[in-house]
């Protein structure tokens, strides 16, 4: 069955991706180091866990858990995609255009429908089908970091914004931002400025992922890809 993916559509990010500004994704993995009692642990791999021409093809690749002495284990932290995978951009039926009285059909046991405007995704993306989904984009790179261990390039790629301006005296400079949080003092609603890329990726992910979460430094997922259609 085809995947879909979700960019939050509040800080304008399914759209960064459709401009090409964003092409990394960190998720928040599902189990963190318990304590310092646990240490990280991989998956041992047979010979039947590669193909032919040598690639893992278990669905453990990149699978990563915590263990301690004891013997408990958290569970595997298993990334959702793969490498090489064709994913849709999960965008809402209605934000889509899609027409209202078109009736869809039960694939995928999704349910039968007399009009589209009555689908569950006609306002809420996370029950769209991916197979009628317009944009996708290929999983390039999969890889294992502390959040905090985001580099400044990778914060761009992430979709933080730069914006060089020249100032009142004449003088040039820089700044960063993301939709979604605007000056306080600002009657115009002009976006919060942070003077670095990581300033700027800590704000956003405290937006997207719950106040605290940059600080908390969780384990994540970091998922490189590629606009293609």
């Amino acid at each position: 069955m085809a995947k879909k993916i979700m960019f939050n559509d509040k800080y304008s990010l399914t759209q960064a991706v459709l401009d090409g500004r964003k092409t990394m994704t960190r998720r928040v993995c599902k189990y963190d180091r318990p304590n310092e009692t646990y240490d990280i642990v991989f998956p041992v791999f047979e010979p039947n866990d590669y193909d032919n021409d040598g690639n893992i093809v278990s669905p453990l690749n990149y699978a990563f858990g915590w263990k301690n002495d004891k013997g408990d284990f958290t569970g595997w932290n298993i990334p959702k995609y793969k490498v090489g995978e064709v994913v849709a951009i999960a965008q809402s039926y209605e934000s889509l255009g899609m027409n209202p009285e078109i009736a869809l059909n039960d694939k995928d046991g999704i349910g039968f429908y007399t009009k589209t405007k009555f689908a569950p995704g006609w306002k809420n993306k996370m029950f769209v089908r991916a197979d009628l989904m317009p944009h996708h984009i290929r999983i390039t790179n999969i890889k294992i970091q502390r959040l905090q261990e985001i580099s400044n390039e990778d914060c761009l790629k992430e979709g933080i914004i730069k914006t060089i301006h020249k100032s009142a005296d004449g003088e040039w400079g820089r700044y960063y931002w993301h939709h979604g949080v605007t000056r306080s003092n600002c009657p115009y609603g002009q976006y919060k400025e942070y003077s670095n890329p990581l300033e700027a990726f800590a704000s956003l992910i405290d937006c997207v992922s719950g106040k605290g979460t940059f600080k908390s430094n969780p384990y994540v997922f970091v998922y490189e890809f590629e606009l293609i259609d």
